[in-house]
């Protein structure tokens, strides 16, 4: 019985990576450099499960950004505007790969990032393939055999991970009409079968191949897709030993595709659902390994070891102990790196802390499991069974995590907690007589940047360096700031800054009642970007306002409307380890609840625009169209239940990110935000097409430039996005805004871009009082 992992964290224990890519695109360290901490990655990952006792280790799951973009690289899809990078300026091939993610401005050249939307149902971002007509692809970048060779001088004999090729070809989109991007899959084979060819050569045993399209809705076309590529691979490598990945859901409908494939293995997530595992039995032949996706790769909860062991029992009843696998339901990116990095109790305690498993502990709950399934009933093995038992009984006796009033608070949940008192266009007119409004009114989304001088504010008040009264006049000196220079700039409705917050999910659960903190428990979101999820162990209340006292601080600055500034409850829960021993459902009403009271506190102080983000909702959608309409019924009811106690002259504001909201538009229209902000630069403009053809009703906020990338783009290109805006929505509900928060970005590089943002703005009001372009 083999014990294997599908990936590790990439970003080091204390964020290695993180910090040498900065440097690196700062100027401030060499490409040797940000090469060796990389290198130093790679190795102590795939020392920690050598010694772990792990079967098949993963090579290639490391990556400077971004999985998708690297097999993106690896296949020569490399959009056009990127090559004057290589052919004209020289420079590294990283500085590509970065370019790509990035965009690039210097050196005289001005070009955009790619796009980027979520992986699945995480809140990992991927960069999003392009794909054009008649596209050819040729092996660019060796990557893939590099880091297997690098394991092999180190004695470690890896199983390469590449994302399979339907899969990738999925994951991208059309840049051009007339075509479809499976049509390419004919283009893009041969340059996999050459990568496996050479793996094969450099005596690779097992290679993992990830498609998890086949937890997916498929149609058709693209379930002939997967059988035709497979069959081909077989026929260009039968002695490579393929591993079939799928995670995130079950096979369902593609389960016999998937069992028929000419390949050595296929692996099930049973975290996600544990139902499918008899039928998976029942229709994968008898000489297919199958592994067995037993412990959470997405949560930080101990594993069960009773109940994965009646999994691994049930399969021992029908496979050969040499076909079965034991392993992480997916990836381990999607979880912190190492538990025993927490080692103050006053972040967790000792009995939360017994309750956890991080990256490095699931790699060893792997290596027990095999222990204890195939030696039962020896006595170390017993005691570690005994011992995960206790664990988890503390857990669900803990007087922590259940309170009365907090569930009786939720059984008296009704329809009228969701509904606000008249419709939008009653609202509407109440809301432009109280704030007074232009056309195409300016904002941003929340936060601006964090500088170190902000963050070190915050350390030195954890370290006692800085009283709470000297943190505060920093802060308010910092808030005051941004309101005048907001106020200068002429951006019509302000925000505060956000300089008290730590992450827009971190800081409210600080706030509430029910969650628990790491001290390095950081997890990828995209790039070098990283967060440190808070822990929702326990039943959820508001003990007292949250931010109240700096919203109504930065109102007093200014006569302009500040909006308050909230993160959702959906998007809370989905940013969140949750806890699963309940129903996410009533964990999101929990939280909704205390948002609510929340939104009336401000409300009553005289806050009259309120945005409650929520840019994880779509995140959030199962992956079966099946299973849509339980989630989206339970997710648009909690941001309603947060946002429907105020009076009609209050103006709600939502925020959504990098989704595709074309299949859920009307539940997005159910949701009654008076505005929506939304990322749309990337896309350029391409996302309110959903928008358009819904006809939405509400006022909307399409981004006009990427907060993601250092580029500034020109006013004249922010008037080119706009004006293609209101050619599918009337501009009299267009507002102007970046694509998201600008938390991450420099002073110098916001400062500008929201010049240019709020000369947009004017030059297009200027264009309806001539009537020159809009009408």
């Amino acid at each position: 019985m083999l014990t294997q992992n599908l990936g590790y964290p990439r970003i080091g224990s204390k964020r290695q990576l993180k910090k040498a890519c900065e440097a690196y695109w700062a100027g401030k360290i060499p490409l040797n450099d940000l090469q060796e901490t990389a290198a130093e990655i790679r190795e102590n990952n795939w020392k920690l499960q050598q010694e772990a006792g792990l079967g098949l280790i993963p090579s290639n799951d490391f990556s400077f950004y971004d999985q998708v973009l690297d097999m993106a690289f690896t296949v020569g899809a490399i959009p056009e505007r990127y090559h004057e990078i290589l052919t004209e300026l020289k420079k590294p091939e990283l500085d590509l790969y970065f370019a790509m993610a990035r965009g690039y401005q210097k050196d005289g050249l001005d070009i955009i990032a790619m796009e980027m939307t979520k992986w699945f149902d995480t809140n990992y971002h991927y960069i999003v393939p392009e794909f054009t007509k008649g596209q050819q692809f040729k092996l660019f970048s060796t990557k893939v055999l590099d880091e297997f060779k690098e394991a092999k001088r180190l004695g470690i004999l890896t199983k390469p991970v590449l994302i399979g090729p339907v899969s990738f070809l999925l994951l991208g989109k059309e840049k051009e009409e007339g075509f479809h991007r499976l049509d390419l899959l004919k283009q893009l084979l041969p340059v996999y079968i050459d990568v496996l060819k050479k793996l094969e050569a450099v005596h690779a045993d097992w290679v993992q191949i990830d498609e998890p399209f086949l937890a997916m809705d498929l149609d058709g076309a693209e379930q002939s897709a997967i059988k035709w590529a497979y069959q081909e691979i077989k026929k260009a490598v039968p002695g490579l030993k393929i591993l079939l990945t799928t995670y995130f859901g079950a096979l369902d409908d593609n389960l016999e595709l998937a069992a028929g494939l000419p390949v050595c293995g296929l692996h099930v997530d049973l975290v996600r659902n544990p139902d499918q595992l008899e039928a998976v039995l029942e229709k994968v032949p008898s000489n297919m390994s199958l592994s067995l996706g037993v412990v959470d790769g997405r949560n930080i909860w101990k594993n069960d070891y009773q109940a994965s062991l009646e999994l691994i029992r049930k399969a021992r009843h029908k496979k050969e102990d040499d076909r079965l696998m034991i392993s992480p339901s997916c990836s381990l990116l999607h979880s912190p790196c190492d538990l025993d990095e927490e080692t103050k109790e006053e972040s967790l305690s000792a009995e939360l802390k017994n309750w956890l498993a991080f990256a490095r502990q699931k790699v060893n709950e792997i290596a027990v499991l095999r222990a204890i399934a195939l030696d039962d009933g020896v006595a170390r093995h017993n005691a570690l069974l005994e011992e995960n038992k206790t664990a988890l009984r503390s857990k669900a006796t803990s007087i922590q995590i259940h309170k009365p009033n907090i569930q009786k608070a939720v059984a008296r949940l009704s329809p009228e907690h969701g509904r606000r008192k008249s419709a939008f266009p009653s609202r509407k007119a109440l809301q432009c007589e109280q704030l007074d409004l232009p056309h195409f009114a300016t904002t941003t989304i929340g936060s601006f940047p964090q500088t170190r001088e902000v963050r070190q504010w915050r350390s030195q008040l954890k370290k006692g360096i800085l009283t709470e009264n000297q943190y505060n006049a920093n802060i308010k000196e910092a808030t005051e700031k941004a309101i005048r220079w907001q106020e200068e700039v002429g951006l019509d409705v302000l925000v505060h800054g956000e300089f008290e917050r730590n992450d827009m999910v971190e800081y409210f659960g600080e706030k509430l009642e029910g969650f628990a903190f790491t001290q390095n428990g950081w997890v990828q979101s995209y790039g070098s970007r990283c967060v440190k999820p808070p822990i929702i162990y326990g039943d959820v209340s508001r003990p007292e306002p949250m931010t109240l006292f700096w919203t109504k601080f930065a109102q007093s600055m200014t006569d302009k409307p500040v909006k308050g500034m909230l993160t959702g409850p959906v998007t809370i829960l989905q940013w969140s380890f949750v806890r699963n021993d309940q129903p996410r459902k009533v964990t999101c009403q929990q939280i909704a609840l205390a948002i609510r009271e929340e939104v009336k506190d401000l409300e009553k102080a005289g806050i009259h625009i309120i945005q409650i983000d929520e840019p994880a909702l779509r995140e959030g959608l199962p992956l079966r169209h099946a299973d849509w309409d339980s989630y989206l019924q339970w997710a648009v009811e909690c941001f309603r239940i947060s946002a429907s106690a105020v009076e009609d002259s209050t103006q709600i504001h939502t925020h959504m990110c990098y989704s595709e909201f074309n299949d859920i538009i009307e539940h997005i229209a159910a949701m009654d935000a008076d505005v929506i902000t939304i990322e749309c630069s990337r896309s350029q403009m391409e996302l309110l097409d959903a928008f358009a053809q819904f006809n939405y009703p509400n006022d909307i906020g399409p981004g006009v430039y990427d907060i993601h990338s250092p580029r500034v783009p020109s006013t004249a290109e922010m008037v080119t996005l706009i004006e293609k805006a209101t050619a599918v929505v009337p501009y009299q509900q267009l507002w102007v805004n970046p694509d998201c928060g600008l938390k991450t970005r420099g002073w110098d590089e916001t400062e500008e871009a929201l010049k240019r943002m709020v000369d947009a703005a004017k030059k297009l009001r200027a264009e309806i009082a001539t009537d020159v372009t809009i009408s």
